[in-house]
């Protein structure tokens, strides 16, 4: 009864429905990013990603610890990789780079599935009930989030999307002598975000992205 009283007494409700809002949407954006990739493996001929049952948004199917805490405390981060089988693919490096656009690319168009209906209940179209505030910040935190993911992982550093796709317009003895070192390229990454390099640019391009598709989805000024 003690701790009962001692949570009730201390419990910060707004930043507990905060943080579980927020985890929400970092569930979503990775899902939907790691679903995209075994949809476009699929389309291209790999069924890898339908066999190990990654193919659906159940966030449980994709979590990465480390990535997931990335993606929550700064806003950018990855999920446990969908395997692929470039061996399926009639052009192996062309289906590599396709599959790994297939991510950004539907984090970019989440963003834009988010403030539509974010849009809409700012405009009154949908509205103006109770929660539509909460609603509105919780789509506004889906977007910025999946731009997050999406920018993040063009980055041209292995593992993340970007690298599979600069290696994709290489010569074939360039980019055979490159796949034998993408294992290294993940401590690369993380001495990156210890040593904060380039942290202010990737918040820059989001802020600037967000900023454009708010403009085209919703129209209101910000601030």
């Amino acid at each position: 009864m003690e701790l009962l009283r001692f949570l009730r007494d201390n419990l910060n409700v707004g930043l507990l429905l905060y943080w579980v809002e927020r985890i929400a949407a970092v569930l979503i954006c990775l899902s939907v990013h790691e679903t995209c990739h075994g949809l476009a493996a699929l389309a291209l001929g790999d069924p890898t990603a339908k066999s190990r049952h990654r193919l659906s948004l159940n966030p449980l199917r994709h979590i990465d610890p480390v990535g997931l805490l990335c993606m929550a405390l700064l806003g950018f981060g990855w999920a446990k990789p969908v395997p692929v089988d470039s061996r399926y693919f009639k052009d192996p490096k062309r289906g590599m780079a396709l599959t790994a656009l297939a991510g950004p690319v539907s984090n970019f168009l989440l963003a834009v599935l988010a403030l539509l209906p974010a849009g809409a209940l700012l405009n009154g179209t949908l509205g103006y009930g109770d929660g539509a505030i909460r609603l509105v910040y919780f789509l506004m935190d889906v977007s910025l989030l999946s731009i997050g993911l999406g920018i993040f992982n063009l980055l041209p550093i292995p593992p993340l999307d970007g690298s599979k796709v600069l290696f994709s317009i290489l010569p074939d003895r360039v980019y055979a002598k490159l796949l034998r070192y993408e294992r290294y390229g993940f401590f690369v990454l993380l001495a990156i975000m210890y040593f904060d390099i380039g942290s202010k640019f990737l918040s820059e391009a989001i802020n600037a992205v967000f900023l454009f598709l708010w403009r085209v989805c919703v129209g209101i000024p910000i601030g």
